[in-house]
């Protein structure tokens, strides 16, 4: 019985390129046909409770059974069977995958709920999941330069994963107006690479903060490294405890935090930061975001790879934003460069796999595979891009037209 609901439901999905799947008993159904720009995949189950998983949940049931080994890869990666499913189902002309069934979805949502209240502790914990699993899995799938764990830029002329974060370290540089001696603060700062970048091209200060004690560690050894210790500081703060610290910024740098904040955190966030901006600040968030309107975070993600993270629709932004007088000064949507930059990380672990099993397991490299795998469907078919906004205080603070950001990224680059 599942196996027909399943057939029937691959059925429909897949058109172009292939789709062959193995069941437990050896017995083969066959969907699709061949397309050159599409894949040509095969799977094999292992036991006959795999199309069931599937069906109660697609992302989460598949994600397990391929992390269990019970859900195997015969011909194509994991990456070539995500991206043949969501590119027959894209979102742009209104495709979309089943979603979990009905009483799944429902404990989905409480669960979601719940998980995003994201308090102190909770915060701290949640980074602590994901980026507290050690700089060595980073270190091999990062570009080695700025160790950039965030959406690169792919301009024209560049070709290289170092090459674009290279470039969106410019791209965001640019949009900060910054002027010599001004103090910059660092929300979410990763292994250092924003504030070392900016503390090396202007003549600002920066602090940089994170919950991440491994962050931490090396991104004061980077800036070490790098010279600039003198310039940056790194601490493991939470942003929320910093007004009480009376200091003030003139620009405030997110990069690829937002999407740790939690939805019912969106406000908070932004009047902190208003509280921490100097009268002529500027402030730039950079992050994940959905097209479309609002959603909810699916179990897999939440479960193994970002507890308490959300993706905001960009109206969620703005109407979080708008009610502390913060005025968006700017807004860049980043469609495609996220997919690319997820390529690559995935090149990077693939190169690495018998390094990142030793460091792990066989199931850990499984989870992180298809997290990378899924995530880069979602920008290249599914409902996912990148936003930048600015936002200012103060409408005289920025020059009236947006020509100083293509001359400032032009120095830079």
């Amino acid at each position: 019985m599942n196996r027909n609901v399943l057939s029937n439901f691959l059925r429909s999905i897949v058109k172009r390129g292939t789709l062959e799947v193995v069941y437990a008993d050896g017995s083969i159904d066959a969907f699709g046909a061949f397309d050159e720009d599409f894949p040509d995949v095969a799977i094999s189950f292992s036991d006959d409770e795999v199309p069931r998983d599937i069906l109660i949940d697609p992302r989460l049931g598949a994600a397990e059974a391929f992390m269990d080994g019970r859900l195997n890869m015969e011909r194509g990666g994991i990456i070539d069977l995500i991206y043949l499913l969501r590119a027959n189902q894209p979102w742009d002309k209104g495709g979309e995958l089943r979603g979990p069934k009905l009483g799944k979805r429902l404990l989905n949502r409480a669960a979601f709920g719940i998980e995003g209240l994201n308090d102190r502790i909770r915060s701290k914990r949640n980074v602590s999941h994901h980026y507290d699993i050690g700089n060595d899995l980073y270190r091999l799938m990062l570009d080695p330069e700025h160790m950039q764990y965030s959406c690169g830029y792919w301009p024209e002329g560049v070709t290289t994963l170092a090459e674009a974060q290279e470039a969106k370290l410019a791209h965001i540089a640019a949009k900060l107006y910054l002027q010599p001696g001004q103090r910059v603060l660092d929300i979410g700062c990763g292994w250092g690479g924003m504030a070392i970048f900016l503390a090396q091209k202007f003549d600002v200060r920066v602090l940089g903060i994170t919950l991440s004690e491994e962050q931490l560690a090396l991104a004061r050894e980077r800036a070490r490294e790098a010279g600039v210790a003198d310039k940056v500081s790194f601490e493991l703060v939470d942003y929320r405890d910093l007004p009480e610290r009376g200091e003030t910024f003139d620009r405030i740098v997110s990069v690829g935090m937002f999407e740790h904040v939690g939805r019912p955190q969106f406000g908070t966030f932004f009047e902190t930061c208003g509280n921490l901006l100097g009268p002529d600040g500027v402030i730039l968030v950079h992050t994940i975001g959905r097209f479309g309107g609002p959603g909810t975070t699916d179990a897999f993600t939440r479960k193994y790879i970002f507890p308490g993270g959300y993706i905001p629709a960009l109206s969620e932004m703005l109407a979080a934003s708008e009610k502390y007088r913060l005025i968006h000064t700017d807004v860049e949507t980043l469609r495609l460069h996220y997919a690319k930059t997820l390529r690559a990380w995935y090149a990077n672990c693939e190169a690495n796999r018998e390094a990142i099993i030793a460091m792990y397991d066989e199931r850990f490299y499984r989870m992180w595979t298809f997290y990378l795998a899924g995530a880069t469907a979602a920008f290249e078919w599914g409902g996912m891009g990148n936003y930048q906004i600015q936002y200012c205080r103060i409408r005289r603070t920025l020059p009236l037209s947006r020509d100083y950001m293509a001359e400032t990224e032009r120095s830079l680059r």
